[in-house]
């Protein structure tokens, strides 16, 4: 059971492309970002729509036109994409089962239900070191990462690959 949505990590994916490092553009067009990364347009489109809500990224005009990031990276955790295209849900909703315990014959005494319940408690704590630890990373932090771990000339293929079309958009119009 996923908690946090296909959509957050297809978000993280294509803004790595505006983050400004060796493997970004600083910006482009949500066709060309979902075509780059095989996603759906109409789908990422919607998320794109939330993280403008959200005030992370920001849309470009002109021939060019598309998005890119309405701060610096490093001012972007990963906590924000989540918020932004989930919601700022909680992970778990406790159904106080323990007031309908059938010993209890519908009346639950007190100490049954006094206080959170044992269970959502640790939930609440779990979901609290969760969101602590998206928040400790960045979108700077995961690009840079990327691009460790790619070979050196990947980051100019994927530029390359997006300056190519939005050139050929340009060129088209």
């Amino acid at each position: 059971m996923s908690h946090i949505s296909t959509g957050v990590e297809y978000g993280l994916h294509c803004l790595l492309h505006l983050s400004r490092s060796s493997i970004a553009v600083e910006e482009a067009s949500v066709r060309d970002l979902a075509d780059l990364q095989g996603i759906p347009h109409d789908f990422l489109a919607k998320l794109f729509t939330k993280l403008a809500k959200a005030g992370l990224v920001v849309a470009t005009e002109g021939i060019k036109g598309g998005f890119r990031l309405a701060r610096p990276p490093s001012r972007i955790t990963v906590h924000d994409v989540v918020v932004a295209i989930d919601g700022d849900k909680a992970l778990f909703e406790c159904r106080e089962i323990r007031e309908r315990n059938a010993v209890f014959e519908g009346c639950a005494p007190a100490w049954a239900t006094r206080g959170v319940c044992s269970i959502h408690a640790v939930m609440q704590s779990a979901e609290k070191a969760m969101r602590a630890e998206l928040k400790n990373h960045t979108l700077a932090d995961i690009a840079e990462r990327t691009v460790e771990k790619a070979p050196a000339a990947y980051g100019g293929q994927v530029v390359q690959w997006l300056t190519d079309r939005a050139e050929n958009r340009r060129g088209s119009r």
